[in-house]
């Protein structure tokens, strides 16, 4: 299975996010190939992939979400992205699975009250892998 993990890159991103995304990420790949691995990377989270033009990252993107079978998306930071990115991956029939830290922020009601799209709060790291879990053993693709 193919997963596009999407998360704030160039926006707004807490203290913990490379830390955050870097574990989730490590639970996804127990799913299957994470299509954007490299958000592991702290230095990404810091800079941004600066080296690369705006029309090459949003191209690529484009078709990492096209050959994906789902879609699971930190939702914990605001980004106008990652929202672009659920859109176009409901557009496109994607499973999705927004994940948000209880962080006392509340979560747009654009994403929260979407019934196509699953959310999960979590306040640890191993509430977060149960919320996965649960996600992907409900999946029939």
């Amino acid at each position: 299975m193919k997963i596009y993990f999407a998360t704030s890159i160039s926006g707004y991103i807490g203290e913990d996010s490379a830390y955050n995304n870097s574990e989730l990420i490590k639970i996804l790949k127990g799913y299957g190939t994470v299509l954007t691995e490299h958000f592991s990377n702290a230095d990404i989270q810091e800079v941004g992939e600066k080296d690369l033009t705006d029309k090459y990252i949003h191209d690529r993107d484009i078709g990492w979400i096209d050959e994906s079978e789902v879609i699971v998306a930190d939702v914990t930071n605001p980004s106008l992205g990652v929202g672009y990115e659920i859109r176009y991956g409901m557009d496109n029939g994607k499973k999705i699975l927004c994940l948000k830290r209880k962080n006392g922020k509340r979560l747009s009601a654009m994403i929260s009250g979407n019934g196509r799209v699953t959310v999960g709060e979590y306040d640890s790291i191993q509430e977060a892998a149960g919320i996965i879990d649960k996600f992907f053993k409900q999946q029939t693709i």
